[in-house]
């Protein structure tokens, strides 16, 4: 079992059409998807591959849209104890976008922004039982975790400083920047990477985290994203290790990206 605390475990989509959302991600990723039994407010629904849950598909609340909130994956980073991080991440130049509550039978968390703006979640839950942690690689998974960064040298000290991340290499990528590798663990081998952090492009319209879910073939994943009415952003292109990557938009407009391989 694996502590996930200061890393990612947990992947929400907060769309404007929850049954369309729930059929293309079945169908480009391979989840199977069942109703949440608890009450957590809104009809949520989980998403699983083989070997469990992975995250939940919901839609956008009613409050939420009339703020101007668009289709969107949010992350959430275990914590030992949401208002402890809370505190502290916020004298690190983090900000409170929700303040700590509860979900009933669920946990308790709290809804934050790094440095640069780019929005994530804590969240620690009811039970204390440890997660089974699965290879990235394993379909349905999330295979890779990237911060278009609105500000990288803040943002990167504040990963690695307060979640304990651990830099690997960092690649030049020209008038883009540099592209930090990224490890959740700590470890600092390039298997042990998860990530990476880069300074964000200028068609990204706001700083925010994109998650890889890993698909077997990916020539094929992109035919599945055109057949559901998606778009392809970028890509196939192939990255360091061996595997390939698109980043896309689903037909609602929520940004996500696939991971996968040649001939799988």
């Amino acid at each position: 079992m694996t502590d996930m605390t200061g890393q990612f475990f947990w992947y929400e989509l907060m769309t404007s059409d929850l049954h369309a959302a729930l059929t293309f991600y079945s169908d480009v990723v391979g989840w199977n998807h069942a109703p949440f039994a608890g009450d957590v407010g809104e009809p949520y629904y989980l998403v699983s591959n083989a070997s469990g849950p992975v995250g939940g598909i919901m839609a956008i609340p009613a409050g939420a849209k009339e703020c101007g909130m668009t289709p969107w994956w949010g992350g959430y980073v275990g914590s030992a104890d949401v208002d402890a991080d809370v505190e502290r991440l916020s004298a690190a130049g983090g900000s409170v976008k929700r303040a700590p509550e509860d979900i009933p039978g669920v946990g308790r968390f709290a809804v934050m922004s790094d440095p640069g703006g780019a929005i994530f979640m804590l969240m620690k839950g009811e039970s204390d039982e440890e997660m089974e942690a699965a290879s990235p690689m394993e379909p349905g998974q999330v295979g890779w975790h990237e911060l278009y960064a609105g500000n990288f040298d803040a943002d990167l000290g504040f990963y690695t400083g307060q979640f304990g991340w651990a830099k690997g290499e960092a690649m030049d990528m020209g008038p883009m920047g540099s592209y930090q590798l990224v490890s959740q663990t700590g470890g600092t081998d390039f298997a042990d990477m998860s990530g990476g952090i880069m300074p964000r492009p200028d068609q990204v319209p706001v700083p925010a985290w994109l998650f890889y879910f890993t698909v077997g073939d990916i020539d094929a994943a992109v035919e599945r994203v055109k057949a559901g009415k998606g778009t392809i952003l970028q890509g196939p292109m192939e990255v360091p290790g061996g595997a390939w990557i698109i980043q896309a938009l689903d037909p609602q407009g929520a940004m996500f990206a696939l991971v996968g391989r040649k001939g799988e």
